[in-house]
């Protein structure tokens, strides 16, 4: 059976099926010289009138082998005889490499190409690039994914038309692989019935390349010892696990909207997500989500597993808050009380309290309604000396007020950060504990720990500001509702300086 005919319809399908097919659509086609991508090149070529598309062929000279210059030349020949416009052009993969620190060169030389293949497209306006992956291409993929331990997203492997997966300008564009339907045979024999030339990449044989070993080892074991179909058995797997990531994406659609905080979410390169919606979530949802959190803060998922995402669920359900670890991409991933906080290395700083650059020196009113104001880089602090005490002052709920017994509380103050030994009575407690202790018992974030501003009064501490006040500072209500009270106050440093 002739194998024209079926490959130029299965493209046309393709073409329909991702509403490339009657618009004038502009599509970059990426050409090593392959069989693949050579057998895609002349099927849209001979489909364009048709359709009415506008091919662009892109080619990047990798310049790791002695044959790269020659497919450059063969691929630009190709395309002078179709009459199509080409982009050809030489990077260096292993200076990228070394430029990014990837240990993988498969890895570097994905990103290059495709970084080259998205600006193509951008700049000729493109909808869509398109790649020659075949079935077979589909099949190692899965099987390389079930080996690196992948989720549904690796099962999913590869589909027809898809956004664009890598990070920047270029997720305009779509990726359209309209072969997956066709085997590496299909593209060769293709070629072949028009008597036209391909070229054979002889880093398609490395055995240092996974890829290349799953191809050429694992692949055909599997075959001869367990299953003659495996390939197809593998794309059937991948087309199910698409099947039912589509429904859980819909599910996760849902969630997202009582995880996702629009008011508090996103914030100069740090993401909050709600830790108790997460927590309720089932497993396969809450992935999703904290998958979605994260490429919405890189970009893409590209370096992501799902060692990664079990790791961010179980700090999702974790008692504890205030641990963090790192994520690709220089993202990091931590925990406060009521969020789960992803970060990126260029985010801004999730801890409320700027950092003392000092001791600070508080004074207080010496008259009733009086008050003073002490300022200091990123702080100010008022106190203000009140003669009658009502319950509204005392359950204002304010984290940044502080009612205290003027009465106990001596003359000398300062506002410091913890040191060495520093000891506490917390509100309602009869013994004094560790001021680390406090901390792990109030959930304060580590990182955050060495910031929390402490209000120190003869040498005792009255106030862990934002968390609690001593036991031996509060004011008496039933006894000393007419006792004059200290009512001291912080703000942060965009008050500074405006009054108060």
């Amino acid at each position: 059976m002739p194998v024209v005919p079926t490959l130029d319809r299965r493209v046309g399908q393709a073409l329909a099926a991702a509403g490339y097919s009657g618009n004038h659509t502009n599509l970059v086609l990426g050409v090593s010289g392959g069989p693949d991508s050579s057998a895609l090149l002349y099927s849209l070529h001979r489909l364009s009138e048709a359709h009415l598309l506008h091919i662009h062929v892109a080619h990047l000279n990798h310049n790791f082998r002695q044959e790269a210059d020659d497919d450059a030349r063969f691929v630009a020949n190709m395309c002078r005889e179709l009459g199509l416009p080409a982009t050809v052009e030489k990077r260096d993969p292993i200076g990228y490499q070394r430029q990014r620190r990837i240990t993988s060169f498969e890895q570097a030389a994905r990103e290059l190409r495709y970084s080259f293949l998205g600006e193509v497209g951008l700049s000729v306006g493109a909808a869509a690039v398109v790649v020659g992956h075949t079935a077979d291409d589909l099949a190692e993929t899965v099987l390389q994914h079930i080996i690196r331990g992948s989720g549904l997203h690796g099962l999913k492997g590869m589909t027809e038309d898809s956004p664009w997966p890598w990070a920047g300008d270029s997720h305009k564009l779509r990726l359209f692989r309209p072969l997956l339907s066709s085997t590496k045979a299909d593209a060769i024999a293709y070629c072949r019935e028009l008597g036209k030339d391909f070229r054979e990449d002889p880093a398609n044989y490395l055995p240092r390349f996974t890829r290349n070993r799953i191809r050429h080892s694992l692949l055909p074991l599997l075959a001869d010892e367990y299953n003659p179909r495996v390939a197809d058995s593998l794309v059937r797997l991948a087309r199910t696990a698409a099947l039912n990531l589509d429904f859980l994406e819909g599910q996760a659609d849902r969630a997202w909207a009582d995880v996702f905080d629009v008011q508090e979410g996103m914030q100069s390169g740090a993401l909050r997500l709600r830790r108790s919606v997460l927590a309720s979530l089932h497993p396969a949802l809450q992935r999703l989500v904290l998958r979605r959190g994260y490429v919405l803060l890189r970009g893409d998922s590209r370096r992501l597993q799902e060692n990664h995402l079990a790791a961010m669920s179980e700090m999702a359900a974790a008692q504890s808050s205030g641990r963090s670890f790192q994520l690709p991409a220089n993202i990091r991933c931590s925990s406060t009380h009521e969020y789960l906080v992803l970060t990126t290395g260029e985010g801004t700083d999730p801890c409320p309290f700027p950092p003392l650059p000092s001791e600070l020196r508080i004074a207080f009113p010496d008259e009733a309604g009086g008050e003073k104001r002490v300022a200091g880089p990123g702080w100010s602090v008022t106190t203000h000396l009140v003669d009658r005490v009502d319950l509204a002052m005392v359950s204002s709920g304010d984290e940044r007020t502080a009612l205290l017994n003027r009465a106990v509380l001596g003359s000398d103050a300062i506002l410091r950060t913890r040191l060495p030994g520093d000891r506490f009575q917390p509100l309602g407690m009869a013994g004094e504990k560790k001021i680390q202790d406090f901390f792990v018992d109030a959930r304060v974030p580590r990182e955050w720990r060495d910031r929390v501003p402490l209000l120190v009064c003869g040498g005792r501490i009255a106030w862990v500001v934002g968390y609690r006040i001593a036991e031996w500072a509060k004011v008496d209500l039933p006894d000393q509702r007419e006792s004059k009270a200290l009512l001291a106050s912080y703000r942060l440093d965009h008050s500074v300086g405006e009054g108060d």
